[in-house]
């Protein structure tokens, strides 16, 4: 799933180019490029599907040269994460009844490759041998209020212990919830990462998305054809917006989800790339060149060729992106929504 604007890192994140297309963590490759190669130990290259708006087609074939433009599915408008899948699970249908299905997000970081192919290899045998929605779950560290929780059953399904039978889900809490959550043992985060049948999980959306079911299904001779393009239009005019987690997975019974600890994170914000990121002597992350006084904690990014100086700085976030130089305080940043709303009612479409 590519298809996010990223807005939360704006401005390095923006409508033309989004999150999920740059190397926010410095590695030199891209968040898409990193999660392609994350599955290419699991997934054969033409087996892969790339769900994303159609103005990211060309962005998505230059950073994945191994698939064709047939394997990148095109959304006209986002939808949220419930038609995204629709889509997919239709046009997988379309070329094998009998297909797996691993769903993914293209901008997470996952620290310990090795163990989350181990993760994935061990939900999908499970997935074979059952008729289940299974999700994966990361066992937390902390309180974070910026994740969603499960809640896991006791009992244990599978050898390892690592899977269990899914309780609730609880959308992201406030802190004191949080910290109940993590303190009981009983929880562990939502990682957006989903394993099932095709079949099967387009079955659930017949029982619980039925309007979106038969606007997905209403179509379905024009999968794969050079119908494709203007059937899914029309279909996306019509449909509603809505996740799978609300749509689907906090109302299905045969919900399963596989504890897993790979070092993930979603790198949802500027606060949670700091944590992750390597830092100096002072605290501070530095993408590009800077010369720091009395400046600690903060993150700083400026463009190829641009020296920063920056004197009496602390927690703060320090970005210079094309147009636009943004500096806020770290524990503000929840409101670069409002930044980038209000640059684009009082400035134009030209910094957004």
């Amino acid at each position: 799933m590519a298809g996010g604007i990223g807005s939360r890192f704006w401005p390095i994140s923006r409508n033309a180019r989004p999150k999920q297309f740059l190397d926010i963590l410095g590695t030199g490759k891209s968040f898409i490029r990193h999660t392609f190669e994350r599955f290419a130990p699991i997934v054969p290259a033409e087996n892969f599907l790339v769900v994303t708006n159609r103005v990211y087609r060309d962005l998505v074939l230059e950073q994945i040269p191994e698939i064709k433009e047939c394997q990148v599915l095109c959304e006209p408008v986002g939808r949220n994460t419930a038609p995204c899948i629709a889509y997919a699970a239709f046009r997988l249908m379309s070329v094998n009844p009998e297909a797996d299905m691993i769903v993914t997000p293209s901008d997470h970081l996952i620290l310990n490759e090795a163990e989350f192919v181990h993760a994935i290899d061990e939900a999908m045998e499970f997935v074979r041998s059952h008729n289940v929605l299974m999700t994966i779950g990361i066992r937390p560290t902390r309180p974070d209020t910026g994740y969603g929780y499960i809640q896991v059953d006791g009992e244990q399904d599978n050898n390892t212990g690592a899977i269990h039978r899914v309780k609730t889900f609880t959308e992201k809490p406030n802190i004191e919830l949080a910290r109940a959550f993590v303190e009981s043992g009983e929880f562990v985060w939502n990682a957006g990462i989903f394993l099932w049948k095709a079949a099967g999980i387009l079955e659930a959306m017949r029982t619980m998305l039925p309007e979106m079911y038969q606007q997905f299904a209403a179509i379905s001779d024009c999968y794969g054809t050079s119908r494709e393009s203007e059937c899914i239009e029309r279909v996306y005019s019509e449909c509603r917006s809505i996740s799978i987690d609300f749509g689907v997975m906090e109302k299905a019974e045969n919900v399963y989800v596989r504890c897993s600890d790979f070092g993930w994170s979603d790198i949802g914000t500027w606060g949670s790339l700091y944590s992750y990121s390597k830092k100096d002597d002072h605290g501070n992350v530095v993408r590009g060149e800077g010369m720091f006084y009395d400046t600690h904690d903060s993150i700083v990014m400026m463009p190829e060729g641009k020296l920063a100086v920056i004197e009496g700085l602390n927690d703060y976030i320090v970005v210079d992106s094309g147009n636009v130089l943004m500096i806020c305080p770290k524990k503000n940043e929840q409101n670069i929504k409002k930044f980038i709303d209000d640059a684009k009612f009082h400035k134009g479409e030209r910094y957004t």
